[in-house]
């Protein structure tokens, strides 16, 4: 007996054990099928509301029943929230409560203006939109898309922003890293993946891009900058970083 309870605690550390694997109910059998639902819906928003980033659906399924049908309890917990300051949101492939825009004022009120925000330029923009459509892309191929060359220090501050990052070397010669968008791409542009980035051919239609002049080189000068070689191109990158899933 003397050897069997420090087993018991080694086996709960660490890893995706939980020490109280065994002890927590989660199939709730002994509720009426009512109230097991409404236990649910309880167990997920307490999940979120408690995390400090998007929940994916592999956590909330730890909460509740192997026969839980977490699309249903989604949909039930946002339509109890209509009319509510905030909702639940789908983004950077999770869950997460955000406050409705409507009240964005009174949270500034209250707080004041000294929430961080990212403020981007035009120039970013237009980079950060050329990442996230057409990634993994090098620093040379963002340069060909519009007749000028494309900054390292640009691109060291969308790297700084954490809105980009490094992705695998291009199959070009001298092999330069490549740039990916990040989570914290997704979380500042309230996006739940990358599929549901706007849709290019719509953005055309819209009159809101045209990809024409985005080939052409239409963008501001300033993007340019007086160069170096792209045999540099390594030491910018440093380490490479994983896209985001």
């Amino acid at each position: 007996m003397a050897e069997s309870a420090p087993k018991r605690r080694k086996e709960g550390q660490g890893g995706d054990r939980r020490p109280d694997d065994g002890l927590f109910d989660r199939e709730l059998d002994h509720l009426p099928p009512e109230a097991r639902w409404r236990e649910w819906m309880s167990r997920v928003e307490a999940v979120i509301f408690a995390a400090g980033e998007p929940v994916t659906r592999g956590v909330l399924a730890r909460a509740v029943g192997k026969n839980c049908n977490l699309d249903l309890l989604i949909d039930d917990i946002r339509e109890e929230l209509r009319g509510r300051p905030y909702d639940l949101v789908t983004v950077a492939g999770g869950f997460r409560h955000l406050t409705r825009p409507a009240y964005a004022d009174a949270i500034r009120s209250a707080f004041g203006s000294g929430e961080k925000t990212v403020d981007l330029s035009q120039s970013e923009v237009l980079v950060l939109m050329c990442v996230a459509y057409f990634q993994p892309i090098a620093r040379a191929e963002l340069s060909s898309f519009f007749g000028k060359e494309v900054s390292r220090d640009l691109i060291g501050r969308l790297r700084g922003a954490g809105l980009i990052a490094s992705g695998p070397r291009s199959p070009t010669p001298g092999a330069p890293y490549t740039y990916v968008t990040t989570k914290q791409f997704l979380l500042e542009f309230g996006l739940g993946t990358l599929r549901d980035l706007p849709d290019f051919e719509a953005l055309e239609d819209a009159g809101l891009l045209s990809k024409e002049k985005l080939l052409a080189g239409d963008i501001p000068a300033r993007l340019a900058s007086g160069g170096g070689e792209e045999e540099a191109e390594d030491a910018e990158a440093g380490v490479v970083e994983n896209q985001a899933s």
